[in-house]
């Protein structure tokens, strides 16, 4: 399915949960939508708003849909505070640097993205002729979708995710498989990546149809709540097991360079491979897990207690062929301790080779 853009500015994000369905100023766009007859609003005002604008009159009262459909019919802009409760001025005719660029054509839209340039607050413009709502924030323009459209995608998007889901979960019992019998190559690895970066990617997306649905999403965010798995590993577990001489700063560049993998590219295991920090391997190599991700997955060993075990041993292969006196003389370990991750994994690697095999 085609992915929807997500990596929007803050700015941005809360400005589209401000016009969401459901909200006051939703409303207020949507009757001026109707009434055909066009708007120029600014989020913010302050001594550069001030400054850029020219005539019109001070209002100064609370904010209500109505209200802000009523001033749209007259020329000129309307000045609302940051959080739009509270309308300011109306009638204001805007004059923003005219050498500030500008890709738009039409004189409203041009005007509301060097406005929103100059000022740093969003300003929404709604066009008469298009019947179109677009938000200028940061550079960026937004242009606001009909709900029952956004309703569709939203759907699709959860569709994906579930099927999504189930091949990471395929994944990723095939690799356990293939670290208990010491079979993993750097191809696997990088197919587990590429997995988990495609769920990443969807929900993001999914979060952003909610955000976007306002009221109407709230069935959506409930679906997309079931479909977030607390048990499901991060990329990141998957690199401290694997990539050579990890630490927090390489791995968080590992991650960064996974997630801006352009839609091309992730579904590439060589380039996967090559830029979370295996230049130059093969994927045919073969790798051998340290064991953070099979030890994250026994609730009753702490984190830190999981990192001396990866120090004492190695490899996962290490600790599982590790005794308990071995186990015991791990600093924190101790006897009963020893027990459950014997046991522990000894049951994971029956129920694993059974399942998967």
């Amino acid at each position: 399915m085609e992915h929807v853009q997500t990596d929007y500015s803050e700015l941005l994000l809360k400005t589209i949960a401000r016009i969401a369905p459901g909200t006051e100023l939703r409303e207020g766009l949507e009757r001026i939508l109707r009434g055909r007859t066009g708007a120029l609003i600014v989020l913010g005002s302050d001594r550069t708003v001030a400054a850029l604008s020219s005539g019109g009159f001070d209002i100064d009262t609370e904010f209500s849909a109505t209200r802000l459909r009523e001033l749209a019919k007259m020329d000129g802009a309307i000045i609302c505070d940051r959080d739009a409760t509270r309308l300011l001025k109306a009638a204001v005719q805007l004059m923003p640097d005219p050498f500030i660029e500008t890709n738009e054509s039409g004189t409203r839209h041009r005007t509301a993205e060097r406005i929103a340039i100059q000022t740093g607050f969003p300003v929404i413009s709604v066009s008469a002729s298009m019947s179109v709502i677009s938000v200028y924030v940061d550079g960026t323009r937004y242009t606001v979708q009909d709900t029952q459209y956004l309703m569709s995608r939203a759907n699709q998007a959860i569709q994906t995710l579930e099927s999504y889901k189930k091949r990471l979960r395929k994944v990723l019992g095939t690799l356990s498989t293939l670290e208990i019998e010491s079979h993993v190559t750097l191809g696997d690895v990088a197919a587990t990546l590429q997995r988990m970066e495609m769920v990443r990617r969807i929900i993001s997306e999914v979060s952003h149809y909610v955000l976007e649905l306002g009221v109407h999403g709230r069935l959506v965010a409930l679906q997309l709540e079931e479909l977030r798995s607390p048990d499901m590993p991060g990329s990141e577990i998957i690199l401290f097991d694997y990539l050579p001489n990890p630490n927090p700063r390489n791995i968080g560049d590992a991650v960064e360079a996974l997630e801006n993998l352009d839609d091309m590219n992730i579904v590439d295991l060589k380039v996967i491979a090559q830029v979370v920090g295996f230049e130059g391997y093969d994927l045919d190599t073969p790798l051998q897990p340290r064991g953070y991700r099979l030890l994250d997955g026994i609730q009753s060993i702490p984190h830190i207690i999981s990192s001396r075990l990866v120090e004492r041993f190695g490899t996962l292969q290490a600790l599982m062929a590790a005794t308990l006196e071995d186990l015991r003389a791990v600093e924190g370990v101790g006897g009963n301790r020893a027990r459950t991750l014997r046991e522990s994994l000894s049951r994971m690697a029956e129920s694993t080779l059974e399942k998967y095999l």
